[in-house]
């Protein structure tokens, strides 16, 4: 049995962190569902901008799209929900056998939009309609000015995959968020049944950190900090209040590991999908990361349900002087400016490619 099958079979989900026409046109994300226990799909600009970058497959619709008149982003638009619904479509038998627990597929609102409350909301509207799928879900960073973004879109029955969460503290008021939603549809008499993942990110704190700790402490400050949040979790499912709303019929916002790809060459490339495996999870592995753990991962011990040593952990890294909370924000932060900075890389890469299929004359 593979180790993504074992990692399945204890109960969490496997996404891939990554789409590409050629993922899709080849039958490769097909037979990641059908050999690798793949049951989602989350994307970003910077993975859109890779693929577009990297082949030919998008530049007829670039044409189309071009030649009608539309602007970089509303052009980028059609070509993301072009790949997002066919992969929607290809999760849908899971969507349907989980009954909406698993099989979704995540599109991301402008990262321009991440101060805007009012914008994200009218945006995250936009595309999920747009999509016409039941198994998409909207990413809305989990910023301060995203969060009541994230509560209306809940309460207007728009699934949401909360990006950009670092702290427990940051995962908690995403929580408070998506069940402020919950509750005001059970008190206006609407189905609560509206899914929602809450993504940590989790090695960027190891890349942060790196070369300021003794080397005793090294990869170790992500895996702790999802241990806190992990904790925090299942407190949550285990509240009244959680409770009061699934007995209304909510669903659990189900809590998502991001951003798992090893980045210390020195390090097992597997590492943080054995540390981070949990029932009731969502992993999301990079493509490398997923055929890495397939061909000689290991499934280790399951994560404590009281996070284990991650209290302990973490002192160690505040005797190194790692203020946690304000690395945290500083974080989300520039997670924030990266994905915009990914985003005009993006929508400058439409823009040239355009240019040139229109000089050249291509198809």
């Amino acid at each position: 049995m593979k180790p993504t099958r074992k990692l399945h079979d204890l109960g969490q989900s496997l996404w891939l962190d990554n789409i590409t026409r050629e993922l899709l046109q080849s039958g490769s994300l097909e037979r990641y569902i059908e050999e690798l226990s793949v049951t989602g799909l989350t994307s970003n600009p910077t993975i859109f901008d890779h693929a577009i970058r990297s082949s030919g497959s998008y530049d007829e619709q670039i044409r189309r799209e071009a030649a009608a008149g539309r602007s970089p982003e509303a052009l980028f638009f059609e070509l993301a929900l072009a790949d997002v619904t066919g992969a929607a479509d290809l999760f849908r038998p899971t969507f349907e056998r989980t009954d909406g627990v698993d099989g979704w597929v995540s599109l991301e609102v402008s990262p321009l939009l991440a101060r805007e409350t009012e914008a994200t909301l009218a945006a995250a509207v936009d595309l999920h309609r747009r999509a016409a799928r039941p198994n998409l879900l909207i990413k809305i960073p989990g910023t301060a000015e995203g969060l009541p973004a994230i509560e209306e879109a809940i309460f207007a029955g728009v699934p949401v995959n909360v990006t950009l969460l670092f702290t427990p503290a940051q995962y908690r008021a995403a929580a408070e968020a998506y069940l402020r939603g919950i509750e005001r549809r059970i008190e206006a008499g609407l189905n609560p049944a509206v899914a929602s993942v809450a993504s940590l990110f989790v090695s960027r704190w190891d890349v942060a950190v790196r070369g300021n700790v003794p080397e005793e402490l090294l990869d170790r400050l992500g895996i702790a900090v999802a241990g806190q949040a992990y904790r925090g979790y299942r407190e949550l499912l285990s509240s009244a209040r959680f409770q009061r709303a699934a007995n209304a019929g909510a669903r659990a916002q189900r809590l998502l590991w991001a951003s798992t790809g090893t980045k210390n060459p020195a390090a097992p490339d597997t590492l943080y999908v054995t540390a981070l495996a949990a029932p009731f999870t969502v992993d999301t592995l990079p493509e490398s990361t997923l055929l890495a753990f397939a061909d000689h991962g290991t499934r280790g011990a399951l994560m404590p349900p009281d996070g284990g040593d991650c209290d302990a952990v973490l002192a160690r890294f505040a005797d190194a002087g790692v203020n946690v909370e304000a690395l945290g924000a500083r974080l989300q932060d520039e997670g924030a400016a990266a994905f915009v900075a990914s985003w005009h890389d993006l929508l400058d890469r439409i823009a040239s490619k355009s240019a040139a299929i229109a000089a050249t004359g291509q198809a």
